[in-house]
């Protein structure tokens, strides 16, 4: 090592300084990006799993994807190896919509059959898990969004009051959360052994099902199994009507298995609004990265939503995981 110049302490931090000035220049980069323990993995949707759906993902800066495809092991194994050898990944099987809380069987058992196909099918992808949302209830009565409080025993997880004062006209909405609650506890108690099996996790997403509003009571719901392959599959933008989602990241903590990134822009009063691109909407999203950093997340992230290009996106991901 030279001796011409040495580095002492002074002349360091100068250098330092320098150094992180112009990095400051740079797009996208965020001098408190390296305050973050954990990464997040970006990743969009898709249907089949080719090479012509992926190249312009991969040139566009993406790690991997997220498959609607739900299809035959044979056909799964090939999507695996056209993504492995771009150098991406299938890290997530979207299942989606099923009726557990049905009082017809058959469509019960129908669903439980579409989601063994989805594990088996994730299984060969090489994904993690899949996205399940077990059910949805409507058609009665039951409070606004902001007008939520909710109460519920801590050993069943039935609900006793979703809104102060009298709750007698929604004993209808109280009876069904509390029946889709059982229902679909019992059915993916029923799927636990195949993907113990296969070392696939059921990552279930409640999305505006009118189900779990709450992120304690959400929280209660997907605990209960205490099984790790049981987690919450997360979606930032489609609890904010509900509470901050910084609130919901810290309340699922660990039992994060995946997230779903999009935005949802609030009407001035707080009361209802729409759906938005990622960062033009209501989002605190340096708090919720914050959030996923303290409860330890570290893995990926798919962006539901389109019309804008994919280079966009991907500069709207890194702003989001350096914490801007």
């Amino acid at each position: 090592m030279s001796t011409k110049h040495p580095l002492n302490r002074r002349r360091f931090l100068a250098a330092s300084a320098v150094a992180a000035s112009a990095f400051a220049l740079v797009p996208g980069f965020s001098a408190s990006a390296g305050q973050f323990k954990h990464r997040i993995r970006k990743a969009m949707i898709v249907g089949q799993v080719t090479e012509a759906a992926l190249k312009p993902l991969k040139e566009a800066g993406f790690d991997g994807v997220e498959t609607t495809h739900i299809c035959p092991e044979e056909e799964a194994a090939k999507g695996r190896a056209i993504a492995e050898g771009m150098g991406m990944r299938v890290h997530s099987v979207l299942r989606g919509w099923m009726e557990f809380n049905s009082e017809d069987p058959a469509k019960v058992e129908g669903s439980l059959e579409q989601t063994r196909k989805a594990l088996r099918a994730a299984h060969a992808y090489g994904a993690d898990d899949i996205l399940l949302v077990t059910c949805r209830v409507g058609g009665m009565p039951m409070p606004e969004p902001w007008d939520f409080d909710i109460d519920f025993d801590r050993g069943s997880g039935h609900i006793t009051r979703v809104a102060a004062g009298d709750n007698s006209r929604y004993a209808a909405y109280i009876k069904a959360q509390n029946r889709a609650t059982d229902t679909s506890r019992a059915a993916v108690e029923k799927l636990i052994p195949l993907a113990e099996e296969l070392k696939v996790i059921i990552g279930i997403e409640n999305v505006w099902n009118n189900l779990w509003v709450k992120p304690d009571l959400f929280q209660h719901f997907v605990a209960s199994f205490k099984h790790p392959f049981v987690k919450a599959y997360f979606d930032i933008g489609n609890h904010v009507k509900y509470a901050p989602p910084q609130d919901w990241v810290k309340a699922l903590g660990p039992l994060i298995v995946k997230l779903h990134v999009k935005d949802f822009k609030l009407n001035p009063d707080g009361h209802g609004g729409e759906f938005v691109h990622p960062r033009d909407g209501s989002i605190d999203w340096p708090a919720v990265r914050q959030a996923l950093d303290q409860v330890g997340y570290d893995g990926w992230a798919s962006i539901e939503d389109g019309g804008l290009p994919l280079t966009e996106f991907r500069r709207r991901f890194d702003l989001i995981e350096a914490g801007q």
